[in-house]
């Protein structure tokens, strides 16, 4: 993680605990349907390691043929308490501000559902800020396939390369961000465990918003 970054032309986010907290709800959610499908509950801190993958790529692996049967009674439950509780990051509305002042187009790639990311979006009155928000089943295959990141870029006008930058907080971020031809990176508070990523490593990680806005701001970041 110390390879020399380009100055971002474009910065494409993660959506769910990059940029909001949901890790209490997507818990909620889960348990409620891992309940209703007879297994056993998961603990907050299963859950933040098990979640990463969009449910078309990870619930058949949990629940076999009633997989899509799973995934209704998550979104029943989701979309019932989703927007109770979404609440940014500490520091992201600023961030997004700083970025903004530097010209930076901004989208997200995320593994939610497209429909209910885009209306997360509009409650927190997000909408406007990003040049494309693309969910689970926007593009033809989701993170971490470079499909749902080459789409959102068609927005920008701007092609993959390394003044593209991908954030997130998990692997499948980092992964996507190769796989598209993007500069990968980390935003999380915690550091990454050596294991974690294999051989595919974020080129930096920021464990605060803070530390990516000053490294942006201290970049010659090209007018776009």
């Amino acid at each position: 993680m110390t390879a020399s970054l380009a100055a971002p032309r474009v910065i494409l986010f993660d959506w769910d605990n990059t940029l909001v907290d949901s890790w209490r709800c997507i818990w909620m959610a889960m348990n409620a349907t891992l309940s209703a499908m007879g297994e056993p509950e998961w603990s907050l801190a299963e859950t933040k390691l098990r979640v990463a993958r969009s449910m078309r790529d990870s619930f058949p692996a949990l629940f076999g043929e009633r997989w899509e049967e799973a995934g209704d009674v998550f979104y029943t439950e989701f979309r019932r308490i989703h927007l109770e509780h979404l609440r940014p990051l500490p520091g992201i509305p600023e961030m997004l501000d700083a970025l903004a002042e530097c010209r930076i187009m901004l989208g997200v790639v995320s593994n939610k559902k497209g429909a209910i990311l885009r209306e997360e979006a509009r409650h927190l009155g997000w909408d406007a800020r990003f040049r494309s928000l693309v969910g689970s089943s926007d593009a033809t295959s989701d993170k971490p396939s470079a499909a749902p990141a080459l789409l959102a870029l068609e927005a920008t006008g701007i092609p993959p390369g390394e003044d593209v930058w991908l954030v997130g907080d998990a692997p499948v971020d980092i992964q996507c961000a190769l796989n598209a031809g993007c500069t990968p990176i980390l935003l999380r508070e915690t550091a990454p465990d050596p294991i974690e990523f294999g051989q595919s490593l974020p080129h930096r990680h920021f464990f605060c918003c803070t530390a990516l806005i000053r490294l942006v701001q201290g970049l010659e970041v090209p007018i776009s």
